[in-house]
């Protein structure tokens, strides 16, 4: 198991299958429809051609040529709209460093000042991180450039088919941040301050001589840079900045530019807002809340008996640090602050959970459903194709199993652009012997597991028992050093509902390498990742074979 994750870096899955429309037809019939946030659910079918929404209600006529999809005890939501992220996008080259090369001026381009670059250049549809996205439910996104303190436009893209123009807006917005240049300037986020202000004000001047040769005689040509042109429709204000800023402070700083300069923003990246949320709100910004959820493992550890006490207090502060997080987009909609969600840095497969974890620390159904829809239509001015199910705008869909805010909810199709695509829905099983006669989950006996490394599968067999409360077991997995299968002890195993998570110890070469699980279980099967920190995280799948007869 370990060979292959010490030899190798990186895992990917296969994709997902999409299906393309067949007809140009759609009616997705008697499902339950939440057409706009806050708006009673109606019983109903949804009639779509050509990715465009012909009609809503319980008594359509269908015409024939329609292609039925049946929706009973299924719920259609509008699709979802990705506020910001960097899924299918790839990193342009670094450019060359000229031979006359100046640290304390250098060229915009050399600095990561390249305003003029669209992100549609460097965006694919068909990258496995769309698919991804499109599965979590999301079928449009603005899609942000990667690169240096202003890498370029963002565009808005439909997640529909590959073999259609995809793009809804060229150039929606610029994207910036305060990421200095490494041994240039501006190497300093007050640099980039400095920067930003003077590439700004630059271009503004650059405008006004424009205007005066346009309309005056005896006026000397003006020389407008790339960089100039490309900035023109951030100080003319026909599109916003998003600035990514991961800290208050940098929140402050972002802020204060707008008042000082003038131009439209949007700001995404921080992970606690409490403490400018009086700063955001006076200022009127739009939010972009990240869609991620801490990881807690530590806090499920800290239910371990043998742990000690500074350990303990440890976890303490990582458990507040952790519902602290959860409890950020609650805070905004009590500010009355319009917030929308990006997958930026995220995991699309975790964001119906991300949004759950969300409701259950405060945040309404209503606001969770508009961050999700509407409010980033309102925020990317799209509202008048998207964000709502209505007559005349784009098809786009969110087809579950049950309400997206509860833990069983299943995506099992989403339109997008009319295109739809179909997923694979998890039955429970009718019996499973991984409970008890109370409904408890029970863990006790064989499991057998796969891990997908980067090697290939790899696997063995995990076995829990059960003394008190307290549980234990070993783990068989394949020896790094190449000699066959070894049995090693587990540890800190701890059943929290339906999530199990123990660690062990590997030697390598010598060091020692301590293996991290975590898995859901339902029934008889667990599914969730292993992780080793200096690799990352990989799948891992298990069976239960021979379940323990003690009850």
């Amino acid at each position: 198991m370990l060979t292959g994750i010490l030899s190798h870096a990186g895992w990917a899955q296969s994709d997902p299958t999409g299906k393309r429309r067949v007809t140009e037809t759609f009616a997705i019939t008697n499902a339950t429809i939440f057409a706009s946030p806050g708006q009673q659910a109606t019983k109903g079918s949804v009639l779509f051609r050509d990715g465009v929404i012909l009609g809503i209600g319980a008594n359509l006529s269908l015409p024939k040529e329609a292609q039925v999809i049946p929706g009973d005890s299924l719920f259609i939501y509008p699709g979802f709209i990705d506020g910001a992220g960097m899924a299918g996008v790839t990193k342009p080259k670094d450019p060359e460093r000229p031979k006359d090369f100046v640290s304390s001026a250098p060229p915009d381009e050399i600095a990561g000042i390249t305003p003029w670059r669209s992100v549609s250049d460097q965006f694919s549809l068909s990258a496995s991180q769309v698919e991804d996205l499109r599965k979590a439910g999301f079928t449009m996104a603005q899609v942000l450039p990667d690169g240096g303190m202003i890498p370029g436009k963002a565009s808005i893209m439909v997640l529909g088919s590959s073999g259609a123009v995809n793009v809804l807006v060229e150039n929606s917005a610029l994207a910036a941040n305060f990421r200095g240049s490494r041994g240039m300037y501006p190497a300093t986020a007050v640099g980039v301050m400095a920067k930003f202000r003077d590439v700004y004000q630059n271009t503004t001047l650059a405008l006004n001589h424009s205007k005066l040769y346009a309309s005056n005689g005896g006026v000397s040509r003006p020389e407008v840079t790339p960089t100039q042109a490309a900035m023109a429709a951030v100080v003319q204000k026909q599109i916003p900045v998003i600035f990514t800023a991961a800290s208050d402070l940098e929140i402050r700083r972002a802020i204060s530019l707008q008042k000082e300069l003038g131009f439209k923003l949007i700001l995404t990246g921080l992970e606690y807002y409490e403490p400018v949320i009086d700063l955001i709100k006076s200022s009127g910004t739009p939010v972009l809340v990240k869609l991620e959820i801490p990881d807690d493992k530590a806090i499920k550890a800290n239910k371990a008996e043998n742990a000690t006490e500074a350990t303990k207090a440890q976890y303490e502060r990582v458990k507040e640090a952790y519902d602290k997080a959860l409890k950020q987009a609650a805070q905004l909609e009590k500010a009355g602050i319009p917030f929308a969600f990006s997958t930026m840095d995220t995991k699309p497969s975790d964001a119906l959970k991300a949004v759950q974890s969300m409701v259950k620390n405060g945040l309404s159904e209503k606001a969770a459903l508009a961050a999700l829809t509407t409010n980033p239509a309102q925020i990317l001015g799209i509202s008048r194709v998207a964000g709502t199910i209505e007559k005349g705008k784009m098809a786009n869909l969110v087809i579950s199993n049950d309400s997206i805010f509860k833990e069983s909810a299943q995506i099992k199709h989403v339109v997008a652009d009319g295109y739809v695509f179909d997923y694979e829905v998890k039955k429970k099983a009718a019996k499973e012997n991984g409970k008890s006669e109370n409904g408890a989950v029970k863990i006790e006996g064989v499991w057998e597991y796969t891990a997908e490394t980067p090697a290939g599968s790899n696997g063995g067999e995990i076995t829990f028992t059960k003394e008190g409360a307290d549980y234990s077991g070993t783990i068989t997995l394949d020896d790094p050093s190449g000699s066959g299968k070894i049995n090693t002890p587990i540890r800190n195993v701890s059943l929290d509902g339906k999530t199990v998570t123990f660690e062990f110890d590997v030697n390598a070469g010598g060091n020692t390498l301590v293996v991290s699980i975590s898995g859901e279980i339902s029934g008889n099967s667990m599914e969730g990742t292993m992780s080793v920190a200096q690799f990352g995280s990989f799948p891992v799948k298990a069976t239960l074979v021979t379940p323990s007869q003690t009850h």
